[in-house]
């Protein structure tokens, strides 16, 4: 299968320029980086792609089988990197997606010449044994995915004002619940487990590019004591916290996300 009908790769940007791969978390696709790609592509090529199973990718490439862990999608972000051909990437992945770009990184370490992290969950499940602070207990996580499976349209509705934050701000809320509508349910269930239900923490030592933690001030899905958790774990990061609030900071703070990507560029390049 062509990989870049499959996940919808689009390329944007200055010629030559320094390579921004942009990775969108469960729910949404890359329209979710519209107001940070014409920030970003005055300096460089930018490369965005859907994850099978949302957005404009072919649905006919999902499989259960595939996309049932992480590895799926961990493939897939190789496998454009790849087909696109430009060179090392700095990958940018939010939530979900910023651990599926520290395991290609680990994987592959030569097709990244950095990775930021935004607003990064290697687990959202709590483990007060060990001290790890994930943000929900594993009741809270069974509870969503019981919702999610019983009424998916209904938990949309409930979560993604939640998820995005900035009451103030109800259209941003409204904008990601229609991006959760668009989804596929099936596809999305499946997605939601393997987001919610990951424990990637162990892998977070083995990423050894430049990386930018980038965590949100308040954020009722990444608290801030996950984003110092995974600066922490990977050697040589840097962390730094936006003013930004909601766990979708390139929606609601467009610019000074896009000032973090790209002093981080910058200063790797």
């Amino acid at each position: 299968m062509d990989v870049r009908s499959r996940n919808h790769v689009t390329v944007t940007g200055r010629d030559g320029g320094p390579v921004v791969m942009l990775a969108h978390g469960f729910g949404c696709d890359q329209n979710m980086w519209r107001l940070v790609v014409p920030i970003l592509e005055r300096d460089f090529t930018v490369v965005l792609f859907d994850h099978v199973g949302a957005g404009r990718s072919d649905l006919s490439a999902w499989s259960s089988e595939r996309y049932s862990t992480m590895d799926g999608y961990v493939d897939d972000v190789l496998e454009v990197c790849h087909e696109v051909a430009l060179g090392p990437v700095t990958f940018v992945g939010h939530s979900v997606s910023a651990t599926m770009g520290a395991l290609a990184a680990a994987r592959e370490p030569e097709a990244f010449s950095g990775l930021v992290m935004l607003a990064p969950s290697p687990c959202f499940v709590d483990h007060p044994e060990t001290g790890y602070r994930g943000g929900f207990s594993a009741e809270d996580i069974d509870e969503l995915l019981e919702s999610l499976d019983a009424n998916y349209l209904g938990w949309s509705g409930a979560m993604a004002p939640v998820i995005m934050g900035n009451p103030d701000r109800p259209e941003l809320g409204e904008e990601l619940t229609d991006s959760f509508c668009r989804t596929d349910p099936v596809i999305a269930r499946a997605f939601a487990r393997v987001t919610f239900l990951s424990d990637n923490r162990e892998d977070l030592a083995k990423v050894a590019v430049p990386t930018l933690v980038a965590q949100c001030s308040i954020d009722a899905i990444a608290p801030l004591e996950v984003g110092a958790f995974v600066q922490s774990r990977i050697p040589g990061s840097r962390l730094v916290t936006l003013d930004a609030t909601g766990h979708c900071p390139q929606l609601a703070a467009p610019e000074e996300t896009a000032a973090a990507i790209t002093g981080f560029v910058k200063a790797t390049g």
